[in-house]
């Protein structure tokens, strides 16, 4: 079984024991587990649901690995460059996205 949930902007793919990067939500540090609720497919064989815009009544639950704290992870360094010829103008920024690191444990459809 797997489920399509939008998060963040964006939609993943995901199945029970996957783990992925999310974007960084507003959540108590105390939490152990996040509930999404923006499912937009559920997929299972014959089974299969589409929404529309989201399934009624299906929602996924992900675990933190660790607290919530530790669960937030760093991406990959990117280098945005700006360059203007024959102006003696460059410029090098670099951006370092934070994300929320979770594992799916169960997909209610």
């Amino acid at each position: 079984m797997y489920a399509v949930i939008e998060q963040g902007g964006k939609q993943h793919k995901v199945a029970e024991g996957d783990r992925l990067n999310i974007e960084l939500v507003d959540i108590d540090p105390q939490a152990t587990q996040i509930e999404m609720d923006k499912v937009l497919f559920v997929g299972d064989g014959a089974n299969s649901r589409l929404g529309t815009p989201y399934v009624d009544g299906a929602k996924v639950l992900a675990s933190f690995n660790g607290s919530a704290e530790e669960a937030v992870v760093k991406g990959e360094k990117l280098y945005i460059t700006y360059f203007r010829r024959r102006k003696n103008s460059k410029c090098r920024i670099g951006h370092r996205q934070k994300y929320l690191q979770v594992t799916i444990d169960k997909i209610e459809a």
